[in-house]
């Protein structure tokens, strides 16, 4: 039970000093083996370097971290900051800056192209309008060419119509002068025979007149 509970205080320690500091406003610090001078140089810290605080002695005056790739050692506790350095953040500042101008400038040639593109739609519009204006008055033309060509075949069918019934009065017409010059003929015909057999009994009555008054001058 002693174990476990001088293990659970370890853990707590650890967890209590698991925490981020900066290294200061300096161009470089040591990162030692251990807490002295004495110690072996395992490394070179920059200025804004982030570090994890494993365990702090302040008898010693030391903090023991790890950089971001797992390297372990002891640092001064005074060279370490709550933030970063302001070298570290004037250079994220000017980074941020330098990506805010890109952007910005990307943002510019965007809108000059989107200008652009609103000029050029504005034309099409433009042209489409009339195209759609001229479009609108041919088909208006088209309409009324159409309409009237719709009454032109109207008044076509109603002449067809009456050439139809003139055709059919025509022909009955020319069928009655048929008729009518046959019956002509006709009585001709027969008015000619009655003036034959009127001339041939003037004819016989004519003789027998002469004949009897021959008959009675022979008697005288």
């Amino acid at each position: 039970m002693k174990r476990l509970a001088i293990i659970l205080l370890s853990i707590s320690s650890l967890n209590l000093y698991a925490e981020t500091r900066y290294v200061t406003d300096i161009f470089q610090i040591t990162l030692r083996s251990g807490q002295s001078t004495q110690n072996e140089i395992t490394r070179m810290l920059p200025s804004g370097q982030a570090l994890t605080v494993i365990e702090r002695d302040a008898s010693t005056g030391y903090t023991k971290v790890r950089t971001p790739d797992g390297k372990e050692g002891w640092v001064l506790s005074r060279y370490l900051m709550d933030v970063p350095s302001a070298r570290a953040r004037l250079s994220r500042a000017e980074t941020k800056l330098a990506d805010t101008d890109q952007n910005i400038n990307k943002l510019k040639i965007e809108l000059k192209q989107l200008s652009e593109n609103k000029n050029t739609l504005k034309k099409e519009n433009h042209l489409l309008k009339q195209q759609n204006k001229k479009l609108s008055s041919k088909l208006s033309n088209i309409t009324r060419i159409s309409s009237n060509a719709i009454q032109i075949s109207s008044d076509n069918q109603r002449m067809k119509k009456r050439l139809s019934e003139t055709d059919r009065e025509i022909q009955f017409l020319q069928q009655e002068n048929a008729n009518l010059q046959d019956r002509s003929q006709r009585d001709w015909f027969i008015v000619g025979a009655l003036v034959v057999v009127a001339s041939m009994i003037l004819g016989i009555i004519l003789t027998r007149i002469r004949w009897k008054k021959k008959s009675s001058w022979g008697e005288i």
